[in-house]
């Protein structure tokens, strides 16, 4: 079928050219028959005239016979000879033109020819060309085929697995519906328990105070032998030491009582006893921090005055700080990617060290309880340990797909908490050196708190999330107005802190996990999604810095500014940590510098800048 196309194509084109040259050369072929034609007349006369000239030759060979007709007649013959010698002459010149045309009209058709048989051979070429094309084509149509049956078998497989995944994620939904239905019920039923418990103790109570008075009355009507084993006596005396009043204790030192000491119902952290502990004391154990005063105890806060020691602590913008649980050695951790320890001597910060293995900026740092170690996050998705006395990193936990904002030691020193930009909190054991568990908090973690068993965690969607360490479980959240930048507990682990890009600093009751105070000032404002503020001590008061390079202290009890430290910083504050002797306050910035903060006579040191 396309052998025959080209062919009378082919055919077409040379019937094209037969007529484009046929009307070039039609005029020449014409008078080239003209001339043919004259020729052969020529010819004929040439025949015709020949024996009247040998008729001539020998008339005049013959003598004048007839003189005046023989001059005529020749006379006639020479005009002819003249005129038909032009003629040949005219044709010989014609017939050259001619046969010059005819031999470049040839050499014109050996070109065409030649052209015709190259494109011939280009054609045949192209054919070949266009073949193996087709073939190709032929191929990727098939190829094509597959690839599209292949597509089609995974979009079949994506529809089933996203009815699957929509199927698991109803259940999950109501899992977890039914799990926070199951956790409310509990705490309903562990408040109620805790009430009948206390109202069963109340009584019992009351019943042995009215027994024991009475028992006392009579005692009194009617004198008795004073035996000194009597426990009446004992009571007595101790009832009058106490001024008169008769405290249900001592009362209940006569006979063993059954009554269990339950805090007061009503809250988050009531009702969940188990999971919003308070803190067991640290264990001591032979580390650096081992001479130290334990965490939690301070002889006096002292709210700061003065500036007494300015220091460049990083090459570049310092993002973390943080004092050990005695208050000797203060950590700071910055964008140059180290973390630098610093001995708080006579009111000046002493270089003692420097930690270093992490590949970016660190975020957060904290000392264990014993102070023995340092844990640090960092912007290369890893958070690290140090020993403090050797400096030795000793381990590197790398899981998270985003920057760690946020790593807190749990209460007992052998796990620890991560959060991360990925949206994810991670639990991880020391002892093993591996995660645990792993927790889709739903938004970005900027920071994290722990207890014993629970951990609180502050998003960028502007959420407090309570989590459950055992059940991996959100117990409660808490809506805030603002992006979650900062999170601190008190000593007693009763209110939690944050601070959030509405320039807000809220106290939470994590008894009925509600916001108790507010607290705000003219001029403060949150510089970074990273701004850390922290608690004194004694639970107190408030430190925080501002963007314009303010340090504010608030009171906790009323709710109101206490005292602003301006004119030191150069930059937005970062990051403020107080000892835990309550004698020191740190403030670490944007820039470069770190300045430690106490009372002009409690400092005890020259200021130095």
């Amino acid at each position: 079928m396309e052998q025959g196309v080209w062919r009378r194509h082919v055919s077409d084109q040379l019937k094209q050219r037969d007529r484009v040259q046929r009307q070039a050369f039609e005029e020449l072929i014409h008078q080239y028959t003209r001339l043919l034609e004259k020729s052969e007349l020529q010819a004929v006369l040439s025949e015709r005239y020949q024996p009247d000239k040998y008729d001539l030759q020998r008339g005049h060979e013959g003598g004048c016979v007839d003189g005046p007709r023989s001059d005529v007649l020749q006379q006639e013959v020479s005009q002819m000879r003249i005129k038909h010698q032009e003629e040949l002459t005219e044709l010989h010149k014609k017939r050259g033109e001619l046969a010059q045309s005819v031999i470049e009209l040839n050499n014109q058709i050996q070109q065409k020819d030649k052209e015709i048989q190259s494109n011939e051979a280009k054609m045949l070429e192209y054919h070949q060309q266009i073949s193996g094309l087709e073939g190709d084509c032929r191929d990727l149509r098939g190829l094509l085929q597959d690839l599209e049956r292949a597509n089609q078998t995974l979009k079949d497989e994506y529809d089933a697995l996203q009815i699957t995944f929509s199927a698991l994620e109803e259940k999950l939904r109501k899992t977890s519906e039914d799990n926070q239905e199951l956790v409310s019920r509990w705490m309903a039923e562990k408040s109620q328990e805790a009430n009948k418990l206390n109202a069963e103790n109340e009584r019992d109570t009351r019943r042995r105070q009215a027994k024991l008075q009475k028992e006392l009355a009579d005692a009194a009507k009617e004198p008795l032998p004073i035996d000194p084993d009597d426990d009446i006596e004992v009571l007595a005396e101790e009832a009058g030491k106490g001024g008169g009043e008769t405290s249900p204790s001592r009362m209940l030192s006569r006979t063993p009582s059954k009554k269990i000491t339950q805090p007061p119902p009503g809250g988050l952290l009531d009702s969940i006893s188990n999971i919003f502990g308070r803190r067991a004391p640290p264990p001591f154990s032979s580390s650096p921090e081992g001479s130290e005063t334990p965490s939690g105890v301070c002889a006096e806060v002292r709210v700061p005055t003065t500036a007494i020691h300015m220091f460049d602590a990083h090459d570049g913008e310092v993002n973390a700080v943080s004092f050990s649980p005695g208050s000797r050695l203060l950590a700071t951790g910055g964008m140059d990617r180290k973390v630098k320890l610093w001995e708080v001597v006579s009111g000046h910060c002493e270089p003692k060290g420097s930690l270093t293995g992490s590949n970016a900026g660190i975020t957060s740092i904290e000392f264990d309880s014993a102070g023995s170690f340092l844990l640090a996050a960092s912007n290369d998705f890893a958070s690290r340990l140090w020993t403090v006395e050797d400096s030795r990193l000793r381990h590197t936990l790398t899981g998270h797909s985003g920057k760690v904002l946020s790593a807190r030691f749990l209460l007992d020193n052998t796990r620890i908490v991560s959060g991360s930009y990925d949206r994810t909190l991670k639990l991880w054991d020391l002892r093993s050196k591996v995660c645990m568990k792993t927790v889709f908090a739903g938004s970005s973690c900027n920071d994290i708190v722990c207890t014993e068993q629970c951990v609180m965690s502050g998003h960028f969607d502007k959420k407090v999330r309570f989590w459950d360490i055992r059940a991996e479980s959100m117990v409660q959240e808490l809506q805030l107005q603002g992006r979650v930048t900062s999170l601190d507990l008190n000593h007693d682990r009763t209110e939690l802190l944050s601070c959030s890009r509405d320039d807000l600093l809220n106290i939470i009751d994590l008894r009925t996990c509600s916001v108790r105070h507010t607290l705000s000032a003219q001029g403060f404002k949150c510089g970074a999604d990273w701004t850390r503020v922290t608690f004194s001590p004694d639970g107190c008061y408030v430190a925080g810095g501002s963007a314009d390079g303010a340090l504010y202290i608030w009171n906790v009890l009323t709710g109101k500014v206490e005292r602003t430290l301006d004119r030191s910083h150069n930059s937005a504050i970062n990051s403020v940590s107080w000892s835990p002797s309550g004698a020191y306050v740190v403030s670490v910035e944007k820039g470069s510098k770190a300045i430690l903060w106490s009372t002009c006579e409690g400092g005890g040191a020259n200021v130095s800048r």
